[in-house]
């Protein structure tokens, strides 16, 4: 069997190869890249910054895969080299490289969030005894959450990103605001697996059990009744329930449950309820509720709904708590938190193949993203779990005005007392923007202070 070369010094990609199970060397090409085709890019290394580029980003990243793979092959015998380019391309039409500074990593960032980008990586495989190659690419289309100045500090202070396409990590806490990807996450990190898997096979390279992993985890197209939309889901029903399984264990193993058989009666009640008036049935819903203070409610893949103490003391009646326990129905029936996970789908065999090469750090990485994903869900998807939860609360004989009370309530609590994390209201959309998006709701109509909420223009007050 021939060697197996990287061209690459990204330590990106030689984690992912790792995964494959494969056996290589790392040399690095020493050509120039081009940004655009026949002309090296101005800059040593990759493009910085964000710059205009006149040609098709597919052309450009193969160009460049094949001149590293070329530029190795060519001082090497006996050897399959794999050379790889990735780009990222914005909304506005530009090429986003990797950021100098932080600081324009922040300006990058920001042009990420106005709208979907698109991730491009060019693949080549050259044989250097026969000079045979192949050439292909993979193209990843990404939707990000705003994060504020604020977040985008606190991200940079923790993440290593000046050396990333992009300037963001997704195979770490650059995960936490990914919203959704269209395509492959590995892609995205800087290796397409499954695109560089079929290029392999056709120089005779196996790569065994994870590539079978790789391959099994196909994509299924279904109706959701919640979103009203045709969606491509990864995971299934019976893989849902058994990460929320999972999660529910670690639930119940960190926090103490009111056993108090009236409050668990009344809770499970409303919830039952609900269940017979929702957009998704198959599964078995639960409800606990948590002895802690905080005002919060939890929903985990699967079905399993959890509500703390703090905020049964705050409800005022079964109107108020049947809209929160319909705004987390809400969250199961609209999948929120699986397409959370979809979006960073290569968890499992990440973590799996991470630990398996000694890539504790990368482990360690994907572990806090993967729990951090049902903290904290979208603007977008907040909004339409208030909508939903207003939806089933009537449905189900409740009123649905008790939504907009319980908020309302929130709202001066929170005013009262200094913010806390994860807590019911610490969510992306301000209280007032969700207020707003609830009374439009109920009545069908805005007024003028609702108004200046939902388009941002009147602040939090």
């Amino acid at each position: 069997m021939k060697k197996i070369i990287l061209a690459s010094a990204s330590p990106q990609r030689k984690k992912l190869l790792k995964i494959l199970g494969l056996k290589f060397s790392v040399s690095p090409s020493r050509i120039k890249e081009i940004d655009r085709l026949g002309r090296p890019r101005r800059r040593r290394g990759r493009p910085r910054g964000v710059m205009k580029i006149p040609i098709p980003c597919a052309d450009l990243v193969c160009q460049n895969a094949l001149l590293k793979a070329q530029d190795v092959a060519s001082r090497l015998k006996g050897a399959l080299v794999i050379g790889a380019d990735t780009l990222v391309f914005g909304c506005r039409g530009e090429l986003i490289g990797k950021p100098r500074t932080l600081q324009e990593a922040k300006k990058n960032l920001k042009i990420l969030f106005e709208g979907p980008s698109w991730v491009y990586t060019g693949l080549a495989v050259v044989d250097s005894q026969t000079g045979g190659k192949l050439v292909d690419y993979e193209k990843t289309k990404v939707f990000m959450d705003p994060l504020t100045d604020r977040e985008i500090d606190r991200y940079h202070a923790s993440a290593r990103i000046l050396d990333k396409a992009g300037g963001f990590d997704i195979e770490g806490k650059g995960g936490l605001f990914i919203k959704r990807i269209e395509g492959c996450y590995f892609n995205v990190i800087g290796l397409p697996l499954a695109k560089l898997s079929k290029m392999l096979k056709r120089f005779g390279v196996s790569l065994g059990v994870m590539l079978i992993v790789l391959y099994s985890a196909g994509c299924a197209t279904e109706y959701n009744l919640a979103t009203q939309k045709q969606e491509t889901l990864l995971y299934g029903t019976d893989k849902e329930i058994a990460i929320g399984e999972g999660l529910a264990r670690q639930f119940d193993k960190n926090f103490e449950m009111i056993i108090e058989v009236d409050v668990n009666e009344r809770a499970q009640r409303i919830l039952d309820r609900i269940v017979k008036v929702c957009d998704r049935k198959e599964l078995v819903y639960s409800i606990k509720v948590i002895d802690k203070e905080d005002v919060n409610a939890v929903s985990l893949p699967g079905g399993y709904i959890y509500v703390y103490k703090g905020l049964m003391d705050t409800i005022d009646n079964d109107d108020q708590l049947a809209g929160v326990i319909g705004h987390e129905v809400g969250h199961l029936t609209a999948k929120h938190s699986m397409k959370k996970l979809q979006a960073l789908y290569g968890f499992t065999l990440l973590q799996l193949g991470a630990v398996s090469a000694g890539e504790g750090q990368l482990a360690k990485g994907l572990n806090s993203a993967f729990l951090a994903i049902f903290t904290e869900f979208s603007q977008e998807d907040e909004l339409l779990a208030d909508k939903l939860g207003i939806k089933y609360a009537q449905k189900a004989g409740y009123h649905p005005e008790g939504v907009a009370q319980f908020l309302k309530k929130l709202k001066e609590k929170e005013e009262k007392e200094p913010a806390k994390s994860y807590t019911y209201w610490r969510t992306h959309p301000y209280l007032s923007q969700r207020i707003a998006a609830v009374n439009k709701e109920l009545s069908g109509q805005i007024e003028f202070r609702d108004y200046l909420n939902l388009t941002g223009e009147g602040g939090d007050f």
